[in-house]
């Protein structure tokens, strides 16, 4: 099967070799629960009824030495098969973490982040309890039941074939309840999924949610979900119940069975007593592997339903990836950018919206580049057509006059230093966090950056400066201060571009001017590109550029715009409380 064998790619060499001999152990230790049922027979027959005390200590002896000895190659087994297992999760579980770093924002935007957590944990645990459970209870099951009834053929053809003649019905019923499950299975799957992603939503939002006072919306909100997941959980098990007491009854009935039917050919003295406990104590080996048939199917449908979430993952590729015509770049890039005729359209389920239509500009290098516009309006998807986290389209957009499409995916990324108003800290110290671009930034070095964003008045109130350790996604700190270590981790890359998206928008105008100095005055020369919705923040860029449903209406210069009495006017006279009338200023 295609799913095992991707287990086995994933298990590394070394631990395919030990699951392999942990499943020759298993099918070893099954044909050894023989032994001792032949053993007590012996006993039976030779040392009750036959009087005759002699072989009495070695049958005693051989059984607890057999007993030991399964128990010894069942640990083994055991062990192996963790072994295995473990480091197939984690190979598995670095591979996928690694597929989601190089995945393009498309995939993020079609998988929820609650769903990729639940291919994460309980979907990879599925997998690893296949390896480490499924396959040796699976070999149990099949070892057991051929090897007795083999064994028992040999002592007693008619007894075993009244046995064995109630197995096609006990397989018809589990084929049954097999194929009515495997649907309620797929349904309680994505119950949990929805589960877990209404739980993550929750609480990362657990400060909007208190801010609302919607706790109580959120509550329900849960109790549905948790609801609709125990539901699909009961269905199962009532599905199970429809068929358990079916499979139940046709398994003892080989009970029943043996104890009448080997009654009889005793009275008939066609059995001995001792092979009458032969088959007592071996009835269970063919009634076990039935009665455990039913959970057994639950775990193997569990185990493709999660193995099938987790290769849709494992053998996802980005959309966005390196070129194989793409050339490693030598020199620095210098920040000249042009976007000739770009048009994008974005798909999400299926339906594909316009949000950039034939956009053309170019910046020089060292130039400042700023765009404004309505919320919807483009404004960040040119930046993520420029670091090609999408891929335009049609039309061109070129760095250096090389189409981004040519440049390797690092290369590219690298020459960008972006900071955004949703501004994402790690939980790590504010160091860290600056020098994440550039794990070789040295101390002064950040502080010189925190200092040029506006940062280091506060840093240095914390309790260890530097060294102080931010909360998840930064909590603890204000927007602005947020923005500002954002800020500061974007010009510590040093970037050829530096793309600024809203990044001033929760800071006061003192700070704000501050800014556009240090902007005006960095170490290193990079073009600028500059997102905002505050005419003080772009009216000295080189270009301006407003955007409104995809289309540039307007570009030109501060005062080049104003003359023009469009958008860009109106938003300087609304931000400077100009009383306008009809596009003319009263």
């Amino acid at each position: 099967m295609f799913q095992l064998r991707w287990l086995f790619r994933n298990m590394g060499k070394r631990y395919r070799v030990g699951f392999f001999v942990a499943m020759s152990f298993s099918l070893i230790t099954g044909i050894i629960l023989l032994i001792n049922p032949f053993l007590t027979s012996k006993l039976i027959d030779e040392v009750i009824i036959g009087q005759n005390t002699e072989p009495l200590a070695g049958l005693l002896i051989a059984m607890f030495a057999v007993h030991i000895f399964r128990m010894a190659l069942r640990y083994s087994m055991i062990m192996l098969l963790e072994h295995a297992s473990q480091n197939m999760l984690s190979n598995m579980r670095h591979h996928l973490f690694g597929v989601l770093q190089y995945q393009e924002s498309g995939f993020f935007d079609a998988h929820r982040t609650g769903d990729l957590m639940t291919r994460f944990s309980g979907d990879l645990d599925m997998c690893r309890h296949g390896i480490a459970a499924i396959c040796y209870q699976t070999l149990d099951c099949i070892v057991m039941f051929i090897s007795a009834t083999i064994f028992l053929f040999v002592i007693d053809w008619r007894l075993t074939l009244a046995l064995v003649a109630v197995t096609p019905m006990l397989m018809l019923v589990t084929w049954l309840y097999s194929k009515k499950v495997r649907p309620l299975f797929i349904d309680m799957r994505e119950r949990m999924s929805h589960l877990n992603t209404v739980t993550q939503e929750n609480i990362a939002g657990n400060r909007v949610v208190r801010a609302f006072a919607r706790e109580d919306y959120e509550n329900d909100k849960f109790a549905e979900c948790n609801t609709a997941f125990r539901d699909a959980n009961l269905a199962i098990n009532k599905r199970w119940l429809t068929f358990f007491p079916i499979i139940e009854s046709l398994a003892n009935s080989m009970t029943v069975i043996t104890i009448f039917f080997g009654g009889f050919l005793i009275i008939k003295d066609l059995l001995s007593p001792g092979d009458l406990a032969i088959f007592t104590a071996l009835t269970w080996a063919l009634a076990a592997p039935m009665r455990s048939l039913g959970s057994l199917l639950n775990d193997i449908q569990r185990f493709f339903t999660s193995s099938n979430k987790v290769i849709e993952i494992y053998y996802s590729r980005p959309l966005v990836t390196d070129r194989p015509d793409a050339e490693a770049r030598t020199e620095h890039p210098r920040g000249h950018i042009k976007f000739n005729n770009v048009s994008f359209t974005y798909s999400r389920n299926k339906k594909e919206s316009m949000v950039l239509n034939n956009v053309s500009f170019e910046i020089l290098p060292g130039q400042t580049l700023a765009i404004l516009g309505s919320t919807g309006s483009g404004k960040t998807s040119i930046i993520s057509l420029l670091a090609r986290l999408y891929d335009v389209t049609s039309g061109e957009v070129s760095i250096d006059d090389c189409d981004v499409r040519m440049w390797k995916l690092q290369e590219l990324r690298r020459a960008i230093g972006v900071a955004t108003q949703d501004v994402f800290l790690f939980s790590d110290t504010v160091e860290g966090n600056i020098a994440f671009g550039d794990a070789e930034l040295s101390v002064d070095d950040v502080k010189d950056f925190a200092k040029r964003a506006a940062a280091a008045n506060f840093v240095e109130k914390m309790p260890d400066e530097y060294d102080t350790i931010i909360g998840e996604r930064g909590v603890g700190l204000s927007g602005g201060q947020r923005q500002r270590i954002a800020l500061a981790r974007a010009m510590a890359m040093r970037p050829s571009i530096l793309v600024l998206d809203d990044t001033t928008s929760a800071v006061d105008l003192e700070t704000e001017m501050y800014l556009q100095k240090q902007f005006r005055e960095l170490p290193f020369q990079c073009t600028k590109i500059i997102i905002a919705q505050r005419i003080s923040s772009v009216c000295d860029a080189d270009c301006i550029l407003v955007l409104n449903d995809g289309c540039v209406t307007e570009r030109g210069t501060h005062d080049e715009l104003i003359k023009n009495r469009g958008y860009y006017w109106e938003t300087y006279a609304l931000q400077n409380d100009i009383p306008i009338e009809g596009g003319v200023t009263v």
